[in-house]
């Protein structure tokens, strides 16, 4: 099938549109960290990198920063154990009420965050005693397994189950052949899923304005709270243009698991 000119030079315009949406917001937040000036104008009034260094001794940024890795590092264990367990259940049990499960599991990431917040808000200061970093943590996961199931389950539906049968008749038990055959197929999926896992949880902000504890402050809501406020401004672009350099880094590492699985090879 030939595709003709006009359709070439239309397409390559529309990506060009596409990607100047995305990036160029991104490239004027990393421009205006830079700014010498104390509010959010444009274009710069000049060059300076004074905004970087007192968002680095900024205390608030540091511990909100804290809370939000150690918030992501939790719910995506979390989620990895449950949204794995639950993706090898439905994808190698047959048993009643199986759809009904798997739809259980992913609704979360289906519902409005308000929905999902307001819910569990209730919940947790109706029936379990007020809202803590744990109650931020259930928060969190309910969204990060479905992530990790989504990548669990596809891959095993991929990888079939004549690998884990053979390795059955061979005499291999249920435990070995998780370890051995089924986990190191899957593990580029599991990884992939967790940094997209942590980086939700990271970002998340609707869900964690609903179950976050008195004096629990993760980044997406230091930054909603400073954004407007008096010389605030630019440490906040400071702060964004950190995490788009940063985000960097874990977007490489799922692109080189993917290319790995579609060589056919594993990653070192």
């Amino acid at each position: 099938m030939t595709t003709s000119r006009g359709t070439k030079v239309a397409l390559s315009i529309f990506a060009v549109i596409a990607f100047a949406f995305v990036y160029v917001p991104l490239a004027v937040v990393l421009i205006s960290s830079f700014n010498a000036g104390d509010t959010l104008a444009w274009p710069p009034q000049g060059f300076s990198t004074q905004w970087w260094g007192k968002a680095i001794d900024n205390e608030g940024v540091r511990n909100a920063i804290v809370t939000s890795v150690i918030l992501g590092l939790v719910a995506t264990a979390v989620a990895l154990i449950l949204g794995t367990l639950a993706a090898l259940a439905l994808s190698r049990f047959n048993f009643f009420g199986k759809d009904a499960v798997s739809l259980l599991i992913i609704l979360p990431i289906a519902l409005p965050g308000i929905v999902t917040g307001i819910a569990l808000n209730n919940v947790f200061t109706s029936y379990l005693g007020g809202l803590t970093f744990m109650t931020l943590v259930v928060g969190h996961s309910t969204f990060c397994i479905v992530v990790i199931y989504n990548n669990a389950i596809a891959r095993l539906r991929r990888m079939g189950g004549n690998m884990e049968e053979a390795s059955a008749d061979l005499g291999a038990r249920g435990f070995t052949t998780f370890r051995r055959v089924t986990f190191p197929l899957m593990r580029s999926a599991i990884l992939a899923g967790a940094v997209l896992a942590f980086g939700l949880s990271f970002d998340e902000i609707i869900v964690t304005t609903f179950t976050a504890g008195p004096g629990i402050t993760t980044l997406p809501i230091w930054i909603y709270q400073n954004l407007f406020r008096p010389n605030q401004a630019p440490i906040v672009n400071v702060v964004a243009a950190a995490l788009v350099i940063v985000s960097i880094i874990p977007i490489y590492i799922v692109q080189r698991f993917s290319s790995a699985d579609e060589r056919g090879g594993g990653v070192i």
